[in-house]
Protein backbone atom coordinates (compact mmCIF):
# COMPACT_ATOMS: atom_id res chain seq x y z
CA UNK A 1 0.00 0.00 0.00
CA UNK A 2 0.99 3.76 -0.19
CA UNK A 3 1.74 5.55 2.76
CA UNK A 4 3.27 8.88 3.51
CA UNK A 5 6.82 9.29 3.11
CA UNK A 6 9.32 11.78 3.80
CA UNK A 7 10.83 12.27 0.32
CA UNK A 8 7.05 13.12 -0.51
CA UNK A 9 6.42 15.72 2.38
CA UNK A 10 9.66 17.22 1.54
CA UNK A 11 8.47 17.48 -2.23
CA UNK A 12 5.09 18.69 -0.85
CA UNK A 13 7.18 21.77 1.18
CA UNK A 14 8.57 23.61 -1.38
CA UNK A 15 7.23 26.23 -0.11
CA UNK A 16 8.51 25.95 3.05
CA UNK A 17 12.45 25.73 1.59
CA UNK A 18 12.15 21.44 1.98
CA UNK A 19 11.93 21.89 5.67
CA UNK A 20 9.38 19.55 7.63
CA UNK A 21 10.16 20.01 11.09
CA UNK A 22 8.42 24.16 10.93
CA UNK A 23 5.90 23.09 8.44
CA UNK A 24 2.90 24.60 8.90
CA UNK A 25 0.57 23.98 5.87
CA UNK A 26 0.91 20.50 3.09
CA UNK A 27 -1.19 19.31 0.53
CA UNK A 28 -1.20 15.43 0.17
CA UNK A 29 -4.09 15.19 -1.90
CA UNK A 30 -4.41 12.84 -4.99
CA UNK A 31 -1.34 10.74 -3.89
CA UNK A 32 -2.83 7.52 -3.83
CA UNK A 33 -2.07 7.54 0.14
CA UNK A 34 -3.60 4.55 1.73
CA UNK A 35 -2.46 4.66 5.63
CA UNK A 36 -1.73 7.82 6.86
CA UNK A 37 1.65 7.74 9.53
CA UNK A 38 4.47 9.70 10.67
CA UNK A 39 3.15 13.39 10.12
CA UNK A 40 2.54 13.56 13.86
CA UNK A 41 6.16 13.08 13.80
CA UNK A 42 7.20 14.93 11.30
CA UNK A 43 5.49 18.36 11.03
CA UNK A 44 4.24 19.23 15.03
CA UNK A 45 3.56 22.40 13.77
CA UNK A 46 1.38 21.46 11.34
CA UNK A 47 -2.01 24.20 11.23
CA UNK A 48 -3.33 22.95 7.56
CA UNK A 49 -3.51 19.16 6.52
CA UNK A 50 -4.91 18.28 3.10
CA UNK A 51 -5.70 15.18 2.52
CA UNK A 52 -8.39 14.62 0.29
CA UNK A 53 -8.76 12.24 -2.50
CA UNK A 54 -6.89 9.57 -1.26
CA UNK A 55 -7.58 5.86 -0.23
CA UNK A 56 -7.25 6.51 3.54
CA UNK A 57 -9.44 3.68 5.72
CA UNK A 58 -9.12 5.19 9.00
CA UNK A 59 -8.12 8.61 10.34
CA UNK A 60 -4.94 7.60 12.85
CA UNK A 61 -1.28 8.90 14.16
CA UNK A 62 -2.76 13.03 13.76
CA UNK A 63 -3.94 13.15 17.54
CA UNK A 64 -0.64 14.64 18.11
CA UNK A 65 -0.76 17.55 16.35
CA UNK A 66 -1.78 19.93 18.84
CA UNK A 67 -2.05 23.54 16.51
CA UNK A 68 -3.96 21.78 13.71
CA UNK A 69 -6.60 23.67 12.85
CA UNK A 70 -8.17 22.38 9.67
CA UNK A 71 -8.42 19.05 8.41
CA UNK A 72 -9.51 18.42 4.81
CA UNK A 73 -9.77 14.35 4.56
CA UNK A 74 -12.56 14.23 1.98
CA UNK A 75 -13.18 11.73 -0.67
CA UNK A 76 -11.37 8.86 1.56
CA UNK A 77 -12.70 5.93 2.20
CA UNK A 78 -13.17 6.72 6.12
CA UNK A 79 -15.99 4.52 8.10
CA UNK A 80 -15.68 5.92 11.53
CA UNK A 81 -14.85 9.49 13.24
CA UNK A 82 -12.02 8.63 15.42
CA UNK A 83 -8.15 9.59 17.29
CA UNK A 84 -8.96 13.35 17.04
CA UNK A 85 -9.29 14.27 20.53
CA UNK A 86 -5.41 15.21 20.84
CA UNK A 87 -6.22 18.28 17.79
CA UNK A 88 -6.78 20.88 20.67
CA UNK A 89 -6.95 23.64 18.15
CA UNK A 90 -9.32 21.89 15.71
CA UNK A 91 -11.72 24.75 14.01
CA UNK A 92 -12.62 22.62 10.78
CA UNK A 93 -13.33 19.58 10.09
CA UNK A 94 -14.23 18.24 5.99
CA UNK A 95 -15.05 14.71 6.07
CA UNK A 96 -17.57 14.98 2.34
CA UNK A 97 -18.13 11.59 0.98
CA UNK A 98 -16.70 9.47 2.57
CA UNK A 99 -18.58 6.38 4.19
CA UNK A 100 -19.28 7.00 7.50
CA UNK A 101 -22.09 4.77 8.88
CA UNK A 102 -21.65 4.94 12.36
CA UNK A 103 -22.95 8.60 12.96
CA UNK A 104 -22.43 7.76 16.56
CA UNK A 105 -18.86 8.09 16.16
CA UNK A 106 -19.06 11.89 16.21
CA UNK A 107 -19.60 12.10 20.31
CA UNK A 108 -15.70 11.51 20.03
CA UNK A 109 -15.72 15.24 18.70
CA UNK A 110 -16.71 16.93 22.45
CA UNK A 111 -13.11 17.45 23.50
CA UNK A 112 -12.69 19.14 20.44
CA UNK A 113 -13.90 22.47 22.04
CA UNK A 114 -13.25 24.88 19.14
CA UNK A 115 -14.55 23.24 16.06
CA UNK A 116 -16.57 25.51 14.74
CA UNK A 117 -17.53 23.54 10.89
CA UNK A 118 -18.22 20.32 10.43
CA UNK A 119 -18.58 18.74 6.62
CA UNK A 120 -20.45 15.34 6.48
CA UNK A 121 -22.49 15.45 2.96
CA UNK A 122 -22.11 12.69 0.88
CA UNK A 123 -21.96 10.11 3.84
CA UNK A 124 -24.36 7.03 4.36
CA UNK A 125 -25.02 8.64 7.59
CA UNK A 126 -26.50 12.25 6.32
CA UNK A 127 -29.55 9.51 5.17
CA UNK A 128 -30.73 8.61 8.35
CA UNK A 129 -33.55 10.37 9.91
CA UNK A 130 -33.05 12.47 12.65
CA UNK A 131 -29.27 13.37 11.44
CA UNK A 132 -28.89 16.67 11.73
CA UNK A 133 -30.89 17.57 14.88
CA UNK A 134 -28.56 14.46 16.11
CA UNK A 135 -25.23 16.12 15.53
CA UNK A 136 -26.79 19.47 16.69
CA UNK A 137 -27.70 18.16 20.03
CA UNK A 138 -24.34 16.31 20.58
CA UNK A 139 -22.13 18.59 19.36
CA UNK A 140 -22.63 22.25 21.46
CA UNK A 141 -19.97 24.05 20.22
CA UNK A 142 -20.37 23.76 16.47
CA UNK A 143 -21.61 26.57 14.20
CA UNK A 144 -21.75 25.45 10.89
CA UNK A 145 -23.23 22.05 9.55
CA UNK A 146 -22.75 21.40 5.93
CA UNK A 147 -22.02 24.44 5.16
CA UNK A 148 -25.57 25.62 7.19
CA UNK A 149 -25.62 27.68 10.11
CA UNK A 150 -26.80 26.37 12.98
CA UNK A 151 -29.56 28.69 14.73
CA UNK A 152 -30.18 29.13 18.44
CA UNK A 153 -33.84 27.88 18.07
CA UNK A 154 -32.72 24.89 15.83
CA UNK A 155 -30.08 23.37 18.52
CA UNK A 156 -32.99 23.88 21.18
CA UNK A 157 -35.59 22.09 19.57
CA UNK A 158 -33.17 19.42 18.88
CA UNK A 159 -32.05 19.00 22.44
CA UNK A 160 -35.44 18.90 23.67
CA UNK A 161 -35.56 15.74 21.38
CA UNK A 162 -32.52 14.26 21.73
CA UNK A 163 -33.28 11.10 23.57
CA UNK A 164 -35.92 9.87 20.90
CA UNK A 165 -33.43 11.05 18.10
CA UNK A 166 -30.77 9.22 19.68
CA UNK A 167 -32.78 5.69 19.86
CA UNK A 168 -33.68 6.25 15.93
CA UNK A 169 -29.86 6.71 14.87
CA UNK A 170 -28.35 3.95 16.90
CA UNK A 171 -31.70 1.44 15.28
CA UNK A 172 -30.68 2.85 11.71
CA UNK A 173 -26.96 2.57 12.49
CA UNK A 174 -26.74 -1.35 13.48
CA UNK A 175 -29.03 -1.95 9.75
CA UNK A 176 -26.50 -0.10 8.26
CA UNK A 177 -23.41 -2.44 9.86
CA UNK A 178 -24.92 -5.49 8.94
CA UNK A 179 -25.32 -4.66 5.53
CA UNK A 180 -21.70 -3.13 5.85
CA UNK A 181 -20.81 -6.86 7.24
CA UNK A 182 -22.54 -8.90 4.44
CA UNK A 183 -21.05 -6.30 2.06
CA UNK A 184 -17.47 -7.08 3.47
CA UNK A 185 -18.06 -10.69 2.53
CA UNK A 186 -19.51 -10.50 -0.83
CA UNK A 187 -16.01 -8.31 -1.42
CA UNK A 188 -13.94 -10.58 -0.48
CA UNK A 189 -15.74 -13.60 -1.67
CA UNK A 190 -15.41 -11.93 -5.19
CA UNK A 191 -11.97 -11.34 -4.56
CA UNK A 192 -10.93 -14.68 -4.23
CA UNK A 193 -12.89 -15.70 -7.04
CA UNK A 194 -11.14 -13.27 -9.12
CA UNK A 195 -7.43 -14.86 -7.76
CA UNK A 196 -8.56 -18.15 -8.47
CA UNK A 197 -9.53 -17.19 -11.66
CA UNK A 198 -5.89 -15.93 -12.52
CA UNK A 199 -4.40 -18.66 -11.02
CA UNK A 200 -6.03 -21.15 -13.32
CA UNK A 201 -5.47 -19.41 -16.25
CA UNK A 202 -1.85 -19.17 -15.86
CA UNK A 203 -1.44 -22.85 -15.04
CA UNK A 204 -3.59 -24.04 -18.03
CA UNK A 205 -1.02 -21.45 -19.79
CA UNK A 206 2.07 -23.14 -18.18
CA UNK A 207 0.58 -26.57 -19.16
CA UNK A 208 0.09 -25.60 -22.59
CA UNK A 209 3.45 -24.48 -22.89
CA UNK A 210 4.83 -27.69 -21.68
CA UNK A 211 3.02 -29.77 -23.78
CA UNK A 212 4.49 -27.71 -26.32
CA UNK A 213 6.63 -29.97 -28.71
CA UNK A 214 10.09 -28.33 -29.85
CA UNK A 215 8.68 -28.24 -33.45
CA UNK A 216 5.26 -26.38 -32.29
CA UNK A 217 7.84 -24.16 -30.43
CA UNK A 218 9.37 -23.39 -33.31
CA UNK A 219 6.23 -22.56 -35.29
CA UNK A 220 4.68 -20.24 -32.40
CA UNK A 221 7.62 -18.56 -32.65
CA UNK A 222 7.37 -17.92 -36.37
CA UNK A 223 3.84 -16.65 -35.82
CA UNK A 224 3.86 -12.99 -36.05
CA UNK A 225 4.53 -10.39 -33.02
CA UNK A 226 1.78 -8.00 -34.60
CA UNK A 227 -0.64 -11.11 -34.38
CA UNK A 228 -0.35 -12.04 -30.64
CA UNK A 229 -0.08 -8.18 -29.99
CA UNK A 230 -3.69 -7.84 -31.84
CA UNK A 231 -5.37 -11.17 -29.45
CA UNK A 232 -3.92 -9.60 -26.15
CA UNK A 233 -5.11 -6.18 -27.38
CA UNK A 234 -8.69 -7.88 -28.22
CA UNK A 235 -8.45 -9.64 -25.02
CA UNK A 236 -7.69 -6.80 -22.54
CA UNK A 237 -10.64 -4.83 -24.05
CA UNK A 238 -12.66 -7.50 -23.37
CA UNK A 239 -11.69 -7.64 -19.81
CA UNK A 240 -11.86 -4.17 -19.42
CA UNK A 241 -15.61 -4.19 -20.75
CA UNK A 242 -15.96 -7.07 -18.37
CA UNK A 243 -14.88 -5.35 -14.99
CA UNK A 244 -16.31 -1.81 -16.23
CA UNK A 245 -19.88 -2.99 -16.74
CA UNK A 246 -20.52 -5.70 -14.33
CA UNK A 247 -22.90 -3.56 -11.41
CA UNK A 248 -21.35 -3.26 -7.81
CA UNK A 249 -21.89 -1.15 -4.86
CA UNK A 250 -20.53 1.81 -4.06
CA UNK A 251 -18.07 0.48 -0.79
CA UNK A 252 -14.42 1.38 -0.14
CA UNK A 253 -13.63 -2.26 -1.05
CA UNK A 254 -14.95 -1.39 -4.20
CA UNK A 255 -13.24 1.91 -4.70
CA UNK A 256 -10.18 0.63 -3.54
CA UNK A 257 -10.72 -2.48 -6.22
CA UNK A 258 -11.27 0.18 -8.87
CA UNK A 259 -8.12 2.18 -8.27
CA UNK A 260 -5.99 -1.41 -8.21
CA UNK A 261 -7.27 -2.47 -11.22
CA UNK A 262 -6.14 0.70 -12.96
CA UNK A 263 -2.82 0.86 -11.15
CA UNK A 264 -2.59 -2.59 -12.83
CA UNK A 265 -3.46 -1.86 -16.10
CA UNK A 266 -1.32 1.36 -15.69
CA UNK A 267 1.74 -0.43 -14.74
CA UNK A 268 1.47 -3.19 -17.55
CA UNK A 269 1.10 -0.17 -20.31
CA UNK A 270 3.93 1.17 -19.11
CA UNK A 271 6.06 -1.83 -19.06
CA UNK A 272 4.49 -2.48 -22.54
CA UNK A 273 6.32 0.99 -23.61
CA UNK A 274 9.53 0.12 -22.37
CA UNK A 275 9.54 -3.07 -23.54
CA UNK A 276 8.96 -1.48 -27.09
CA UNK A 277 11.64 1.22 -26.31
CA UNK A 278 14.38 -1.32 -25.36
CA UNK A 279 13.67 -3.25 -28.19
CA UNK A 280 13.74 0.15 -30.65
CA UNK A 281 16.05 -0.93 -33.46
CA UNK A 282 19.36 1.81 -33.57
CA UNK A 283 18.68 4.59 -35.96
CA UNK A 284 19.90 4.12 -39.48
CA UNK A 285 22.74 7.30 -40.15
CA UNK A 286 24.58 5.60 -42.82
CA UNK A 287 23.49 3.01 -45.27
CA UNK A 288 25.70 -0.16 -45.46
CA UNK A 289 27.34 0.73 -48.95
CA UNK A 290 28.36 3.55 -46.88
CA UNK A 291 26.12 6.19 -48.22
CA UNK A 292 25.44 9.13 -45.26
CA UNK A 293 21.19 9.64 -44.52
CA UNK A 294 19.88 12.97 -43.52
CA UNK A 295 18.26 12.00 -40.34
CA UNK A 296 16.01 14.89 -37.96
CA UNK A 297 14.89 12.29 -35.08
CA UNK A 298 14.47 15.23 -32.50
CA UNK A 299 12.17 16.48 -35.45
CA UNK A 300 14.17 20.03 -34.97
CA UNK A 301 14.03 23.25 -37.35
CA UNK A 302 17.38 24.52 -39.05
CA UNK A 303 18.78 26.41 -41.61
CA UNK A 304 22.11 26.27 -43.58
CA UNK A 305 23.71 29.16 -44.88
CA UNK A 306 25.99 29.43 -47.59
CA UNK A 307 28.33 32.10 -46.82
CA UNK A 308 30.60 33.35 -49.72
CA UNK A 309 31.56 35.97 -49.16
CA UNK A 310 33.70 34.60 -45.59
CA UNK A 311 33.80 30.98 -47.79
CA UNK A 312 31.85 28.65 -45.01
CA UNK A 313 28.88 27.22 -43.93
CA UNK A 314 26.85 28.32 -40.97
CA UNK A 315 24.33 25.49 -39.90
CA UNK A 316 21.62 27.19 -37.03
CA UNK A 317 19.90 24.14 -35.34
CA UNK A 318 16.97 25.58 -32.99
CA UNK A 319 17.42 23.02 -30.14
CA UNK A 320 15.51 24.20 -27.27
CA UNK A 321 15.85 27.70 -25.35
CA UNK A 322 16.92 25.82 -21.89
CA UNK A 323 18.30 22.71 -22.86
CA UNK A 324 21.58 22.45 -21.21
CA UNK A 325 24.92 22.52 -23.18
CA UNK A 326 25.98 18.96 -22.21
CA UNK A 327 23.16 17.14 -23.65
CA UNK A 328 24.79 18.23 -27.14
CA UNK A 329 27.36 16.33 -28.81
CA UNK A 330 28.34 17.77 -31.93
CA UNK A 331 30.46 16.06 -34.75
CA UNK A 332 31.95 17.74 -37.81
CA UNK A 333 32.71 15.66 -40.55
CA UNK A 334 34.62 16.49 -44.26
CA UNK A 335 30.63 15.68 -45.75
CA UNK A 336 28.27 15.60 -42.85
CA UNK A 337 27.48 17.03 -39.82
CA UNK A 338 26.17 15.06 -36.44
CA UNK A 339 24.77 16.70 -33.66
CA UNK A 340 23.38 14.34 -31.04
CA UNK A 341 20.42 16.35 -28.71
CA UNK A 342 19.19 14.42 -25.95
CA UNK A 343 20.92 10.93 -27.49
CA UNK A 344 18.37 11.58 -30.21
CA UNK A 345 20.65 11.90 -33.82
CA UNK A 346 20.25 15.35 -36.63
CA UNK A 347 22.26 14.49 -39.63
CA UNK A 348 22.87 16.57 -42.51
CA UNK A 349 24.97 15.99 -45.68
CA UNK A 350 26.68 19.36 -46.49
CA UNK A 351 26.75 20.17 -50.50
CA UNK A 352 30.76 20.82 -50.07
CA UNK A 353 33.73 19.48 -48.25
CA UNK A 354 34.15 21.52 -45.10
CA UNK A 355 37.53 21.81 -42.63
CA UNK A 356 36.66 19.92 -39.06
CA UNK A 357 38.94 20.94 -37.56
CA UNK A 358 38.40 24.46 -38.22
CA UNK A 359 34.69 24.67 -37.61
CA UNK A 360 33.52 25.73 -34.43
CA UNK A 361 30.22 25.14 -32.65
CA UNK A 362 28.41 27.99 -30.40
CA UNK A 363 24.75 28.38 -28.74
CA UNK A 364 22.92 31.79 -29.19
CA UNK A 365 22.69 33.89 -26.45
CA UNK A 366 18.96 35.25 -27.49
CA UNK A 367 17.77 31.92 -28.89
CA UNK A 368 19.88 29.28 -27.69
CA UNK A 369 20.04 27.81 -30.67
CA UNK A 370 23.30 25.83 -31.59
CA UNK A 371 25.12 28.01 -34.43
CA UNK A 372 28.06 25.52 -36.18
CA UNK A 373 30.59 27.71 -38.39
CA UNK A 374 31.94 25.47 -40.82
CA UNK A 375 34.73 27.07 -43.46
CA UNK A 376 35.05 25.22 -46.71
CA UNK A 377 38.11 22.77 -47.80
CA UNK A 378 38.82 24.70 -51.05
CA UNK A 379 39.47 28.07 -50.38
CA UNK A 380 38.28 30.97 -53.01
CA UNK A 381 38.86 34.62 -53.23
CA UNK A 382 35.85 36.40 -54.15
CA UNK A 383 36.45 40.06 -55.55
CA UNK A 384 34.07 42.55 -53.66
CA UNK A 385 32.36 44.25 -56.47
CA UNK A 386 29.87 45.89 -54.84
CA UNK A 387 32.44 47.98 -52.85
CA UNK A 388 33.97 49.14 -56.88
CA UNK A 389 30.72 50.15 -57.77
CA UNK A 390 30.13 52.30 -55.17
CA UNK A 391 33.75 53.92 -55.04
CA UNK A 392 32.63 54.57 -59.09
CA UNK A 393 29.71 56.41 -58.04
CA UNK A 394 30.51 58.76 -55.63
CA UNK A 395 33.10 59.41 -58.43
CA UNK A 396 30.84 60.44 -60.85
CA UNK A 397 28.90 62.47 -57.46
CA UNK A 398 32.07 64.27 -56.65
CA UNK A 399 32.33 65.37 -60.48
CA UNK A 400 28.90 66.27 -60.42
CA UNK A 401 29.12 68.65 -58.15
CA UNK A 402 32.49 70.38 -59.35
CA UNK A 403 30.93 70.79 -63.13
CA UNK A 404 27.83 72.51 -61.00
CA UNK A 405 29.93 74.87 -58.88
CA UNK A 406 31.10 78.17 -60.52
CA UNK A 407 34.38 78.40 -59.03
CA UNK A 408 37.20 77.55 -61.41
CA UNK A 409 39.35 74.40 -60.54
CA UNK A 410 42.62 73.15 -61.75
CA UNK A 411 42.30 69.29 -62.72
CA UNK A 412 45.02 66.86 -63.15
CA UNK A 413 45.11 65.14 -66.37
CA UNK A 414 47.53 63.62 -66.46
CA UNK A 415 47.03 59.88 -65.43
CA UNK A 416 50.25 59.01 -63.69
CA UNK A 417 48.59 61.83 -61.06
CA UNK A 418 45.31 60.80 -61.28
CA UNK A 419 43.97 60.67 -57.54
CA UNK A 420 41.01 57.94 -57.98
CA UNK A 421 42.61 53.81 -59.54
CA UNK A 422 41.48 53.14 -62.89
CA UNK A 423 39.18 50.23 -61.74
CA UNK A 424 39.03 48.99 -65.38
CA UNK A 425 42.88 49.11 -65.74
CA UNK A 426 43.10 47.06 -62.44
CA UNK A 427 40.63 44.33 -64.15
CA UNK A 428 42.74 44.07 -67.34
CA UNK A 429 46.01 43.75 -65.95
CA UNK A 430 44.39 40.56 -63.49
CA UNK A 431 42.68 38.91 -66.37
CA UNK A 432 46.21 39.27 -68.21
CA UNK A 433 48.15 37.65 -65.78
CA UNK A 434 45.37 35.20 -64.64
CA UNK A 435 45.57 35.01 -61.27
CA UNK A 436 43.54 33.05 -59.25
CA UNK A 437 39.52 32.40 -59.88
CA UNK A 438 38.30 35.55 -59.42
CA UNK A 439 35.00 36.17 -60.79
CA UNK A 440 34.70 39.23 -62.86
CA UNK A 441 31.37 41.23 -63.05
CA UNK A 442 32.06 43.67 -66.22
CA UNK A 443 28.53 44.22 -66.40
CA UNK A 444 28.11 45.84 -63.19
CA UNK A 445 30.91 48.60 -63.48
CA UNK A 446 29.30 49.23 -66.80
CA UNK A 447 26.05 49.95 -65.39
CA UNK A 448 28.17 52.11 -62.73
CA UNK A 449 29.30 54.24 -65.29
CA UNK A 450 26.21 54.39 -66.87
CA UNK A 451 24.34 56.03 -64.09
CA UNK A 452 26.22 59.13 -64.42
CA UNK A 453 23.35 60.94 -66.27
CA UNK A 454 24.07 63.94 -65.39
CA UNK A 455 27.73 64.85 -66.22
CA UNK A 456 28.99 65.65 -69.28
CA UNK A 457 32.15 65.71 -70.42
CA UNK A 458 33.41 69.31 -71.08
CA UNK A 459 36.21 69.27 -73.62
CA UNK A 460 37.86 72.70 -72.84
CA UNK A 461 38.60 71.53 -69.39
Amino acid sequence: FFSVTEDLVRRRAEHNNCEIFSLEEISLHQQEIEKLEYLDKWCRDLKILYLQNNLIPKIENVSKLKKLEYLNVALNNIERIENLEGCEELKKLDLTANFIGELSSIESLKHNIHLKELFLVGNPCTEFEGYRPFVVATLHQLKYLDSKEIERSERIKALQDYPEVKQKIREQEEVYLLKRAREKEEAERKMQERKDKKQKQMESKLGFDSSDSPQEEENHQAKGDGEQEMCRTVEDDEEDRRFWEEPTPYTPESRLETHRYIEEKRRAKDNTRESKKSEKPPWTLVTAEGKVLNVNVPKLHFSLKDDEENNQFILELAVYRYLDTSLLDVDVQPTYIRVLVKGKPFQFVLPEEVKPDSSSAKRSQTTGHLVVTMPKAKEIILAKQKVSASIKHSDCNTLQKKARSGKVEKLEVDPSKYSFPDVTKIIQEKERTGQGPIKLQPENITEAKKSCVDFENDEDV
